[in-house]
């Protein structure tokens, strides 16, 4: 296995990588102006479909999409994606978004197109204009949208590959097949399979073969929290990633569950004992880069995670909470005051996520975090990104989800035990940023996440009373001015 230069000597590797939070909270604003700062901007890839169709609806403000959209490289694609979607002026704030079509292991042409062409979008506009490096994050729970995802991805020539929550084996052959358009499958997870099922996308038929040179191959970096699974990743060079992140469990989104039996407490939260630390001295034999995450987002930290043999920390919660993130002006403003006043508390959940991993939700009041605006939302799966194919017979799938109705679950074979206390993260992701569902004039509520350690943003809370934005988070992260290679533009808004 060739082995990656080390840490030390590539100076060219970023200190800094701004944590990809789901559905466009890291969007492309947030990713541009951490990329032009010198660092690794990153955008989420949760959802991009769903995304943009929004943003469309929304009317474009500032034609961003549109802009992006003029250069993918095959305009009949962008031009239907536009007719379908986009509306001059934008629809009316009580008006139901039109869906896009959920993922399926079998997709419509136009679902596959969409995908791509929205992720080629959001990465091209993170990456408009400067020379600075962006990543894209995936989740490896999210199969169905892995490939096409990854290829809009790459024909906007997306520099770093991130995926966590789960085993990203497959990514680093993936990658390397779509670099050279070919035909590209990935074995997906079927409960009760009795053969093995894939998922395909031809880049032809989306790319005409030949119009397109070999596409840059981005380096891919797996989400990890042990270092078992880092020895299992690194045994054959198929399935060996350019580095890691190290991740631990107070880190904001999806955590890896406890190793072994669960135990609960009585709050709902899962117990992490001293088998869940990652060894990094074990990681970092392993010659490739690696850098830390959760709880390590103070220049101490990150003082510390270089004397450990890190390139860096991978942070998050203090730039979903920037200016600059997707999150909306008044999810961001209860988030800080509550801050401020020391009321702000987050819950690792161990029933919230319809994958099963424990989630960070913030139990505040008027969000579905909350205990009574979770029990009087009816339960719906219209997004269905979390949803989990099974085998109805051999050869035929059907997909449910446990934040379904729950007659629906059950008669689909699942276990009524696995609905309990279950959220919808999907509705509740996108109400956060600020394009929630609306349903009979009724618009779905937020879902907020954050990680457990909050001493850098009372910090940076401390410094600037009022907010900060990105550039802000990086200069208290690495103790001056972050490093400014074009002038900042609040697009904040725009990108919503």
């Amino acid at each position: 296995m060739a082995q990656t230069p080390s840490p030390a000597t590539d100076e060219k590797l970023p200190t800094v990588i701004q944590g990809g939070m789901g559905a466009a909270v890291s969007n492309w604003v947030l990713a541009k102006q951490v990329s032009q700062a010198g660092q690794l901007g990153v955008v989420s890839g949760v959802a991009l479909d769903t995304v943009v169709a929004r943003r469309l609806q929304d009317g474009d403000p500032g034609g961003h999409i549109r802009r992006a959209f003029a250069a993918f490289p095959v305009q009949e694609v962008a031009e239907r994606a536009l007719e379908k979607f986009f509306r001059p002026g934008g629809r009316e704030r009580d008006q139901a978004y039109v869906p896009v079509p959920n993922l399926t292991i079998s997709p419509v042409a136009r679902s596959r197109e969409l995908q791509i062409l929205s992720a080629f979008a959001e990465v091209w506009l993170a990456k408009e204009g400067h020379d600075g490096v962006v990543g894209i994050n995936m989740l490896e729970k999210i199969q169905l949208a892995i490939v096409p995802g990854l290829y809009g991805a790459m024909l906007a020539g997306v520099d770093y590959v991130l995926v966590g929550a789960g085993i990203p084996s497959k990514i680093p052959r993936l990658l390397d097949q779509l670099a050279r358009h070919e035909q590209s499958d990935m074995e997906i997870h079927v409960d009760g399979a009795t053969q093995t099922y894939a998922t395909s996308l031809d880049p032809d038929l989306v790319v005409p073969r030949g119009t397109l040179p070999p596409l840059k191959r981005p380096k891919m970096l797996a989400i990890i929290s042990s270092h078992p699974l880092a020895a299992y990743l690194t045994k054959e060079t198929i399935t060996t990633p350019d580095g890691f992140v190290v991740e631990g469990h107070v880190a904001g989104g999806h955590n890896t569950p406890p190793r072994g039996r669960m135990t609960i407490t009585d709050e709902g939260e899962p117990v992490y004992g001293t088998r869940d630390e990652a060894d990094l001295a074990k990681i970092a034999k392993y010659g490739l880069p690696f850098w830390v995450a959760g709880a390590y987002a103070t220049p101490e930290h990150v003082a510390e995670a270089r004397a450990m043999g890190a390139v860096g920390v991978q942070v998050g919660t203090i730039f979903a909470l920037s200016s600059d993130s997707g999150t909306t002006p008044e999810n961001r403003q209860k988030l800080l005051d509550a801050l401020a006043e020391d009321r702000l508390q987050v819950k690792t959940d161990a029933l919230a996520s319809p994958t099963g991993f424990p989630f960070k939700v913030v139990p505040m009041d008027g969000t579905i975090g909350g205990d009574e605006t979770y029990a009087a939302r009816g339960r719906i799966c219209d997004l269905a990104y979390l949803r989990t194919p099974f085998e109805r017979s051999p050869g035929k799938l059907g997909y449910r989800c446990p934040s379904e109705p729950e007659d629906d679950y059950v008669r689909k074979g699942g276990e009524l035990e696995n609905t309990v206390g279950r959220k919808c993260l999907c509705n509740g992701l996108m109400a956060t940023v600020g394009m929630p569902q609306v349903r009979a004039g009724i618009e779905e509520d937020a879902l907020l996440t954050l990680g457990s350690d909050l001493t850098a943003a009372k910090e940076l809370l401390r410094r600037h009373p009022n907010g900060w934005n990105a550039r802000q988070a990086l200069d208290y992260l690495l103790g001056g001015p972050a490093l400014e290679q074009a002038p900042r533009q609040d697009l904040a808004l725009a990108a919503r």
